[in-house]
């Protein structure tokens, strides 16, 4: 019985040890990946796919800002926009993180930076394109199913009790009234010019210069250079080289990348935003979106 005692006891303790190496191991690698330690670096914070929430990327962004060692960030764009406001909400973050003047952000644009993607990169210092790049699409899409015809020819009708004029406004279920559209309209050009604004004073320029770009066309990154809508050709390793220089780092700078928790969530909404979105009736949905 004593024997067996001690086994247990060493096993127990054995447990323990593993226990505690495993926790400061993952303690130690959280805070390397975190930058905390070492010098003067450069975060990088990646924004791809569709954007359908701000959350993590606002998160990032304000993990690297209240880090001392972090003294430039690279937004790493790849996206054809999305939703309205989480492009307006990371853009009034970036504003809010660089109204000091401490973090320096310039953002690096791949193989697409358009409509939501382009309104989140003009926030910053400094814009940098592929010369292939996609970018652009500066405009409002609001799209809209109508079952109408298809209830009628399975016999199925609907009922609408409402309290409002417009409150079954771009119902699915009966044809739109040009006065629904007139006022559909008016909210589209509303955001539409938020947008126009919003590029105008990150790029330094007179707002009918904007407006006459913004037709939603897309332009390479050569073409938004000549254009004056990015800075610099370049890619990510030149975008991360640039804000280096901008707050005075020498030599090559370390970079500090947040690890990227996987989310069936976030799976699904890409997925609901992009081509299945088409395959659902939806109501009012503004998006800063490049359909492609």
């Amino acid at each position: 019985m004593e024997r067996k005692r001690t086994v247990w006891t060493a096993l127990a303790l054995l447990g323990l040890l593993v226990v505690a190496v495993i926790g400061v191991s993952l303690l130690i690698s959280m805070t390397l990946d975190s930058g905390w330690l070492g010098g003067e670096k450069v975060g990088v914070i990646r924004i791809e796919g569709v954007i359908t929430d701000s959350r993590e990327t606002i998160e990032e962004l304000r993990r690297f800002r209240d880090n001392p060692s972090i003294k430039a960030v690279v937004l790493r764009i790849d996206s054809p926009g999305g939703g309205v406001v989480p492009s307006q909400e990371i853009h009034a973050e970036l504003l809010k993180a660089r109204k000091d003047g401490r973090l320096k952000v310039v953002a690096s644009m791949g193989n697409l930076a358009a409509s939501g993607g382009y309104y989140i990169a003009v926030a910053t210092d400094k814009i940098v394109a592929n010369p292939g790049t996609l970018t652009g699409s500066i405009g409002v899409i609001m799209e809209l199913a109508n079952v109408q015809g298809l209830l009628e020819k399975v016999g199925v009708q609907s009922v609408v009790i409402k309290s409002g004029r417009y409150k079954d406004l771009a119902s699915p279920f009966r044809a739109m009234s040009a006065e629904d559209r007139a006022l559909l309209q008016n909210v589209l050009d509303d955001v539409h010019d938020q947008f126009i604004r919003a590029v105008a004073t990150g790029r330094a320029l007179k707002v009918e210069q904007v407006r006459d770009l913004a037709d939603g066309r897309i332009f390479t990154g050569r073409q938004a250079r000549t254009a004056k809508l990015v800075d610099e050709l370049g890619d990510l390793q030149d975008s991360i080289k640039l804000a280096a220089r901008l707050v005075g780092i020498e030599g090559e700078p370390r970079v500090v990348e947040p690890r990227k928790r996987f989310s069936f969530r976030d799976l699904l909404d890409s997925f609901f935003w992009g081509q299945g979105a088409q395959l659902v009736p939806s109501r009012i949905n503004l998006k800063y979106l490049l359909s492609l």
